[in-house]
């Protein structure tokens, strides 16, 4: 049975090259069953006839047809040794039998060792800290200290530790304000999705990464504890603001 399998579609592939099968519906299954033949990987089969349908409105390829500009792109299902142009057997001796590897990784170690070590007494001493450090959050306010945050809750919907809990009502003006906007910090991840997500800018995380607690309530903020953190941090959110805007 399996003998059969294999030679089926090898015989009306060569009755389609031949023509003596000239429909449309017989070439595409032959090139189906082509492509689907474990001999497809190892042997192409031979094109005695015309390779296209003229009453065909399209470009039908041959499996078997080879232009001067025929690369592997253009028979996808053709087996490609990805290790043809690795090293040699030669070079994978000379790096066993001379341990060239383990020189290379020494070598590293060596220069470092000669080095200044790099010691900072912390929290004497803090090392530089990149414009996009994600740390402790902070809800802003406008220069005329209205609250920036509309209530679009957009970052409540992107958090995905689901640590941000929104609620709102509307103004006398028919715009909305928060009520609520909670932040548990023992669910955050930090992964600045609030931050990228918000449109005027309102979610932000500082650069302060010194907030420990003694108890878990204190790691519950509400808008509250957010504002101060703002208003306390509002020139150096600002000015990392500024300074991360070409990539924003």
């Amino acid at each position: 049975m399996s003998l059969l399998h294999h030679r089926l579609p090898l015989a009306v592939a060569a009755r389609i090259a031949s023509g003596r099968i000239p429909t449309v519906s017989t070439a595409l299954i032959a090139h189906r069953l082509l492509s689907t033949t474990p001999r497809r990987l190892h042997a192409e089969p031979v094109q005695e006839g015309p390779s296209h349908v003229s009453d065909v409105s399209g470009r039908i390829k041959s499996p078997g047809l080879k232009t001067a500009t025929y690369t592997a792109q253009d028979e996808p299902d053709k087996y490609v040794d990805p290790y043809k142009n690795g090293p040699g057997a030669l070079d994978k001796a000379a790096h066993l039998f001379f341990f060239t590897e383990i020189l290379r990784g020494m070598w590293i170690v060596l220069e470092n060792f000669f080095r200044p070590p790099y010691t900072i007494m912390y929290p004497y001493e803090k090392g530089p800290l990149s414009p996009r450090f994600r740390g402790e959050h902070a809800l802003r306010r406008y220069p005329s200290g209205e609250e920036r945050c509309i209530a679009c809750k957009l970052c409540e919907a992107i958090c995905p530790a689901q640590a941000i809990t929104i609620e709102s009502e509307t103004r006398l003006d028919g715009s909305r304000r928060t009520t609520k906007y909670d932040i548990d910090m023992t669910k955050c991840i930090y992964c600045g999705f609030c931050q990228e997500a918000c449109p005027v800018d309102a979610i932000v995380e500082t650069q302060n990464q010194e907030f420990s607690t003694e108890t878990r309530e204190e790691l519950l903020y509400n808008k509250e504890k957010l504002l101060a953190n703002g208003d306390r941090a509002e020139a150096e959110i600002a000015a990392n603001l500024h300074s991360d805007h070409v990539y924003r």
